[in-house]
This record gives structure tokens, C-alpha cells and sequence, in this order.
């Protein structure tokens, strides 16, 4: 996004934003929403049935910010999941021609949304997602991330997004920047309002439409602290991580299987019962990964040391997250129920 100049007479855009008892996270994300460097629009906060002090919060900004919108949900509709709910009450509240949904934990340099605009019209995009920097306090965390980035980026193969024949899409809860008629076009959240991974299905809805869908990194522009530790990645995957295999119990167990084979696995069977020269091969592979974990920033060298555990825990975490949500018959999110028949559309 660096190299992307801002251009003259932006269109008109409204930055959509659920949260839901989000008091910790989020005055340090709506300042920099409210800072932007964007005068043609306008913040939609929809604060979802919250009970801790973030009506309070959004009541304070709203004193200092007079185009900070608050929109109250008070009931959740039935078959809908609260988030989804909340983004396409942001959608019901705007008329503008341009829509960013984001998170209410991310936080954004002033520029952000005046580039991505700027290249999502000069490049005739209709769907523009960035891909945010993700940092914890957590530095195992972290090393676990970066694993996991290349396995989501490899599943996902946003660089084939934009090409119209390929089946890749992509879809970034932190950004997705989307014009108001191809969102409507691709049938809006009301198609995708039981589903947890609703940013890569808006993804999926928007480039199955036919429409134009490109990525960006974000580097300094956008970031956020997705979770705080180990244990709060693992009960976060347990909403969506079945959801990814369409709760189809063998395709689950299937990815489960193809990140043990490929990912967990490989470098300590071929340290420890490997042969001589397999144990050079190891090395010269550790090697390489060293390399790669040192040049891409903000990773560290010794991330390389933890792709086996981080794809023991991706394995475990997805099959825990499809046994629990078999064993009790679907998910909670959020103090709602959600049953695997609803989820599937079968209710």
C-alpha cells in the first residue's frame, strides 16, 4: 500500500464496525478509526447486546466525533449469528457507495482507507481485502501465527483472487472493502448469516458473483492483536475451524490429517528415524525455513524451530473443535446456541 497515491474525489464510504462487549479493545481502535484521513465518510459502530462499558465508550466518542453513527441491536434475530447481524445492520444503516466492514480490535493509520479507496477505484475493484499485521504480546503466539499465515495463505491462495477464471477468493474480517451494489449483487450477509467464517464467505459470495476481487498487504496500515495467547487462538477456532470443512466430518478429519502430514510431522520423523543423508536433507530444509522466518518480517529465525508444534496444535485444535461441536450438537458463540442442523441450513 506504500506506493499507492491517494487520489482526488474520493467517493463517499462508510466504515462498519459490530462489537460486542469490547470495552478492553475498543477505544484504542475507534480513535484510530476516527482519525482517519477521510473527510467523504462516515463510522457506523453497531454495538450488538453488550452489558460491560462499551455503550459508555461509543457515548463518549460520539460527543468528540459528530460522524460516528451508533446503531443499538437490543434482540438477535432468529437464525442469525450476532456479528453477521450487526455488519448487515451497519449496511441497513448506510447509503454510501463504498463499505469497509472491519473489527472492533484493529486499528488503522490515518492513510488506510484514503489508499485502499484510491487503488480500489483507479484498479476498477469491487471487493478489496487487506491483509492486516497481526501482533500479540504473546511471542509463542506469535511463532504459532506464523505458521499458520503460510498454511491459511496456501489453502487460501489470495494472489489467484483476482484472477477471474480461478476459484481462489479471499475475504479479511480486519478489512473488506466492498462497493455497495456488488455487495448486494453478491446477496449481502443475509446469505452467509449462519456462518462463523463470514468474512471468507463474503469473500467467496463476492468473487462466485463474478465480480472483481483483489488483496493487499497491509504492513503498517492496518494491525490488530487477533488474540492474547495460545489458549485464546484455541477457544477462538472452536466457532469456525469445523466451519471451514462445511461441517463435513471426513473433510475435517481429512485437513486434520494433511497438516500432520505436511506440516507436523515431516521434520521430526526425518530427525530422528531418518538416515544420514535424510538427516542432512533435514537440516538443509530447517535451513531454509530459518532463512524465510528471518526475512519476513516481524517473524523471528527461531519460528522455524516451532512449525512442527504449531502444526500439532493447528491438528488438534481443528479436530477438538469438530469432536466438541459433533458432541454437543453445534456451537456456542457469543451465549447463543447455534445447532449443527441450523448451521447447515437443514433447520
Amino acid at each position: 500500500m506504500n506506493e499507492q497515491p491517494i487520489i482526488k474525489d474520493l467517493p463517499p464510504a462508510a466504515i462498519i464496525i459490530a462489537v460486542r462487549n469490547e470495552e478492553e479493545d475498543l477505544a484504542k481502535a475507534l480513535q484510530s478509526v476516527c482519525n482517519i484521513n477521510y473527510s467523504n465518510s462516515r463510522i457506523i459502530v453497531v454495538n450488538d447486546r453488550s452489558t460491560d462499558r462499551t455503550a459508555d465508550i461509543l457515548r463518549d466518542f460520539k460527543v468528540k466525533y459528530p460522524q460516528l453513527t451508533i446503531t443499538t441491536v437490543t434482540t438477535l434475530p432468529e437464525g442469525w449469528l450476532g456479528k453477521n447481524n450487526a455488519l448487515y445492520q451497519g449496511y441497513l444503516s448506510s447509503n454510501e457507495e463504498w463499505m469497509l466492514f472491519t473489527d472492533a480490535d484493529v486499528v488503522f493509520h490515518p492513510d488506510a482507507l484514503s489508499k485502499a479507496l484510491s487503488y480500489a477505484v483507479v484498479n476498477k475493484v469491487d471487493h478489496l481485502a487487506i491483509l492486516p499485521k497481526v501482533v500479540s504480546r504473546s511471542a509463542i503466539l506469535n511463532s504459532v501465527l506464523a505458521t499458520f499465515t503460510v498454511m491459511l495463505l496456501l489453502h487460501l491462495r489470495p494472489w489467484d483472487a483476482k484472477k477471474a477464471r480461478s476459484k481462489a477468493y479471499v475475504g479479511i474480517g480486519a478489512f473488506n472493502l466492498v462497493r455497495r451494489d456488488a455487495y448486494e449483487k453478491a446477496g449481502t450477509h443475509a446469505l452467509i448469516k449462519l456462518r462463523p467464517d463470514d468474512d471468507l464467505q463474503l469473500g467467496f459470495k463476492i468473487k462466485s458473483a463474478g465480480l472483481r476481487q483483489h488483496v493487499l498487504i497491509g504492513n503498517e496500515y492496518v494491525s490488530l492483536e487477533w488474540y492474547k495467547n495460545l489458549g485464546q487462538l484455541a477457544n477462538g477456532l472452536l466457532k469456525n475451524s469445523f466451519s471451514v470443512a462445511n461441517y463435513n466430518t471426513v473433510r475435517s478429519v481429512a485437513n486434520c490429517a494433511l497438516m500432520l502430514i505436511f506440516v507436523a510431522l515431516p521434520m521430526p520423523l526425518m530427525f530422528v528415524f531418518g538416515s544420514a543423508t535424510i538427516r542432512i536433507m533435514a537440516g538443509v530444509v530447517l535451513l531454509t525455513h530459518v532463512v524465510y522466518m528471518a526475512v519476513i518480517p516481524p517473524n523471528k529465525w527461531w519460528y522455524a524451530l516451532v512449525i512442527p508444534f504449531a502444526g500439532f496444535f493447528m491438528a488438534y485444535t481443528t479436530l477438538r473443535a469438530t469432536y466438541i461441536t459433533l458432541k454437543q450438537g453445534g456451537i456456542y458463540w457469543r451465549d447463543s446456541f447455534y445447532s449443527l442442523a441450523m448451521l447447515k441450513g437443514e433447520a
